[in-house]
């Protein structure tokens, strides 16, 4: 893999944040300041009753002051890794694949993490494991307004007003109840596919940045 492309670490990545990793060295955008209503502290799965959002609480600074993502901290005291791991054991516990990595996922909810990019790279590394990807990740040294030395796919980390992707369907828990809902987490890739979760994704286009 020789193309680079330049991402920002999220939440258990969405299908497509995964196409990237899945498929080209990466390079992750530490250096951006923190944005509301995007894939760092957010993500998509399917719930009985249809697309189902998990945010994990943050920590602001005061109205108008800019805050590094690196340096966003994870607000404890709400119970959000309980609330999260219930609602994935809801969602997912009848999917065909959920029992194999119950246990890994359990141990990273039950962990404390004080800095939101720190849990959400161990979310990452975790599928990593999981998906036996062979990969080159670095970091990015500094924020860069247009991308250099990366193909720069930052965009992907807006969940609001998120464009149509171009992807394949696959089987999910509630298809015939609500049908089929794209770019979810990858975790309803993985629970629904298994060990056909990392083929899917090399199968799978980057769209035009």
């Amino acid at each position: 893999m020789e193309t680079k492309v330049l991402i920002h670490p999220t939440y258990f990545p969405s299908i497509m944040h995964m196409v990237a990793m899945a498929n080209y060295d990466v390079v992750f955008e530490i250096h951006d300041n923190f944005q509301k209503q995007t894939y760092r502290n957010r993500m998509y799965i399917y719930g009985g009753g249809g697309k189902q959002l998990l945010s994990i609480p943050v920590k602001h600074l005061k109205t108008g002051e800019h805050q590094k993502y690196r340096d966003v901290r994870i607000e404890q005291d709400s119970g959000w890794a309980k609330s999260h791991w219930k609602s994935l054991q809801m969602a997912y516990r009848s999917s065909p694949f959920f029992e194999f990595y119950e246990d890994e996922l359990a141990r990273l909810f039950h962990r404390k993490y004080d800095f939101l990019i720190d849990f959400n790279l161990a979310t990452i590394d975790l599928l990593y494991n999981i998906l036996e990807i062979g990969f080159t990740r670095t970091f990015s040294i500094r924020y860069q307004e247009e991308a250099t030395g990366a193909d720069d796919y930052r965009y992907l980390v807006n969940a609001k007003a998120e464009p149509y992707y171009d992807i394949s369907s696959y089987t999910q828990v509630f298809w015939e109840k609500h049908g089929y809902i794209p770019n979810l987490s990858v975790l309803d890739l993985l629970f629904n596919e298994g060990p056909n979760t990392l083929p899917y994704l090399e199968s799978q286009d980057l769209p035009l940045g």
